[in-house]
């Protein structure tokens, strides 16, 4: 099954599930977190809180996409208690760019490896541990909170001192933390993971800085288990034309890690386990314009799309103003 939040156009939020039939309302309810928080404390599944619910009249999901009143999958009264964070070098193939990226001359054999690849074959090595064992830690990083949680349709806006913006075409899980401090995983969506790779390139301790920025999930949220084999595509569309376009592939079939262990890695931290927090957690990719010497420019249109997840992820890029940041002292 999946969800989707959107507000009717009589302004009122809703959710809605889709269905062989199209996407039909979920009746009584205002947010995927609510369904979640009812699952939690009566111990059942989210399939079973909707099939209670029951499902309504028709949604035309797509109108609601074209007139900008879809919402992210998940949000947050206080988006304070939303956490934007990921991983890297964590699919096949993903190390080329970032090792091209980073490389450094070396006569030394070990030491002609970057920090990139030496940490990409330690996932090969140990990232998908036997059931019950705790396999290598990958990259991890932090993007914001829910304040930086740009809703499908919304514009990414890259601040004005960045160095460039660039779509990254991933899948989030997302997770909400129970009042005993479990985490539950809610199901997964498409994610543009939007990243300043120019600014990254300049030293890999740039990494952190390249990655606070805004980014995007959705539309839906497929509940249930991620398929071992996603098969999606990412394009640039400039002047609603395609600038650029290639496969992304996720899924475990064509990963480094387990997400079972991505995600231990990330909730062995108990500041990650803060009950009624919201954890949106990109698990990387593999697949960059940048890589193919392509530079996004505003008022281009990032697209990400899979079967699996339905209706495609579309993000423009906008640029923002300069603005001055004045410390006061007190």
């Amino acid at each position: 099954m999946n969800l989707v939040q959107l507000i009717s156009e009589k302004g009122k939020r809703q959710v809605a599930a889709r269905t062989e039939d199209g996407f039909r309302i979920v009746r009584g309810t205002r947010s995927v977190l609510e369904i979640a928080h009812e699952a939690i404390e009566d111990e059942t599944s989210i399939d079973a809180i909707i099939e209670e619910r029951g499902l309504g009249k028709p949604a035309d999901v797509e109108a609601a996409y074209a007139d900008g009143r879809l919402l992210p999958p998940i949000d947050a009264p206080d988006p304070a208690h939303i956490h934007l964070t990921g991983t890297g070098l964590t699919h096949l193939g993903s190390a080329a760019t970032r090792d091209a990226m980073h490389k450094k001359a070396s006569a030394e054999k070990d030491e002609s490896l970057t920090d990139s690849m030496k940490m990409f074959q330690m996932g090969l090595k140990d990232g998908k541990p036997a059931k019950g064992e705790t396999g290598v830690q990958p990259e991890w990083f932090y993007k914001g909170n829910g304040t930086m949680l740009v809703a499908p349709g919304a514009a990414l806006v890259s601040p004005s001192f960045a160095d460039d913006g660039g779509e990254e075409p991933e899948i989030a899980g997302i997770y909400v933390i129970g009042p005993d401090g479990t985490p539950f995983r809610l199901g997964f969506a498409l994610a543009n993971e939007f990243s300043d790779h120019v600014m990254e390139r300049v030293n890999y301790l740039y990494l952190a800085h390249s990655k606070l920025r805004p980014c995007a999930i959705g539309p839906e949220l497929r509940i249930g288990k991620l398929p071992d084999h996603i098969d999606g595509a990412s394009r640039i569309l400039r002047d609603g034309k395609t600038l650029w376009e290639k496969p992304f592939l996720s899924g475990e079939d064509n990963m480094s890690h387990t997400i079972a262990n991505l995600e231990y890695h990330h909730f062995k931290y108990e500041v990650f386990r803060q009950p009624g927090d919201i954890h949106i957690h990109m698990f990387g990719t593999a697949t960059l314009s940048f890589a193919d010497g392509i530079r996004a420019e505003p008022g281009d249109v990032f697209e990400i799309e899979a079967k699996d997840f339905g209706l495609a992820l579309r993000t423009p890029l906008r640029a923002s103003k300069a603005e001055k940041v004045k410390i006061k002292a007190l």
